[in-house]
């Protein structure tokens, strides 16, 4: 009889702690990839429109043939993007200021445009346009960011944002200088604190142009994600941090509305290789709302920081699906 009745409470117990651990993995996995997010009512645009996906194709060709090498090293260089971002914003009528500072001994410079008027508050969107080595054309890292910033900026010079929306080209993304205070993105950060601006949400356009449709393209930093996620890497993803998934849910909510193109997200420790590595780390550092907008980098594009990085192997009708996404996003947040 005793040995039924502890039995009997050992078989509860272990179901019971089943039950729990089943639970726990539910919402951990909820709070991972944001599974229910429905698309919002966004209108889809023509992302076909031969015009704006050649306009992208030329700014990654621009930076990726003709601006290399782009790494620190190489200021000159650095300097001539600068100049050629600086005059794509000023076409859309923008004002375009630049932020310098010193790097052993060197000048570097972000490019900055802001639209939708004046105020405390703003949306930060942004991406690097310096490249790793010098062999990298740097074509999907970061030219394909840049592009996308480039795009978004005609949109906005079009119909301007509710919130201002400030649009920045950083320099000093890549080693050596990455998670140094020399960062662009970083020293962007400190000057918005510093000056008491109110950031509602920061987004990083970190490699936004690598797509593929074949089996097992798509890899992950921890081998469990293959569970979560597809294993084709056709698809655009939005990366946080716990603890910020509001905003993450409304930008994937946006992005689905806004075009065809798959979009996943994960909101996640900064520990999982990968989560924070872009310029966006520098604006939760200030305690701002951030996330990556990416291909997911050298989880998938085997290119990644190598010579092989070039305009050719990228999707631009793609990428125009992504900035299609993210206006749809920026304008949601800044109403």
């Amino acid at each position: 009889m005793l040995d039924q009745m502890f039995g009997g409470r050992a078989v509860t117990l272990t179901l019971s702690v089943l039950a729990v651990c089943g639970l726990l993995m539910a919402v951990a996995v909820w709070l991972l990839t944001e599974p229910f997010v429905r698309a919002s009512d966004a209108a889809t645009k023509d992302a076909s429109d031969p015009q704006r996906v050649a306009r992208l194709e030329a700014t990654v060709r621009a930076l990726s043939e003709r601006y290399v090498p782009r790494d620190h090293r190489h200021v000159d260089n650095l300097d001539a993007v600068a100049r050629y971002i600086s005059d794509e914003l000023q076409q859309t009528g923008a004002t375009v200021s630049e932020q310098t500072w010193q790097a052993n001994g060197r000048t570097y410079r972000n490019v900055i445009a802001r639209y939708g008027g004046d105020g405390t508050e703003r949306v930060i969107v942004g991406a690097h346009y310096d490249a790793c080595g010098e062999e990298n054309p740097g074509a999907d890292d970061n030219a394909s960011g840049v592009a996308g910033l480039l795009e978004l900026a005609r949109l906005f010079a079009k119909k301007p944002p509710m919130l201002p929306v400030e649009l920045v080209a950083w320099s000093l993304e890549e080693p050596p200088y990455f998670r140094t205070a020399e960062m662009g993105s970083a020293v962007h950060a400190r000057s918005l604190a510093t000056s008491g601006i109110r950031v509602r949400a920061m987004i990083s356009l970190e490699m936004i142009g690598y797509f593929s449709d074949a089996e097992d393209s798509q890899g992950f930093p921890v081998s469990a994600l293959k569970l979560l996620y597809p294993t084709k890497g056709n698809y655009i993803s939005v990366v946080g941090k716990l603890g910020q998934s509001g905003l993450v849910r409304r930008i994937k909510s946006a992005m689905r509305g806004a075009s065809s193109l798959p979009v996943y997200s994960i909101s996640a420790p900064r520990l999982i290789p990968g989560i924070d590595f872009s310029d966006h780390q520098n604006y939760w550092d200030e305690g701002w709302p951030a996330v990556m907008i990416t291909d997911t980098a050298f989880y998938r594009n085997q290119n990644y920081h190598t010579e092989n990085d070039k305009a050719d192997t990228l999707n631009y009708q793609k990428m125009a699906q992504v900035i299609d996404g993210v206006e749809a996003a920026i304008r949601l947040i800044a109403k």
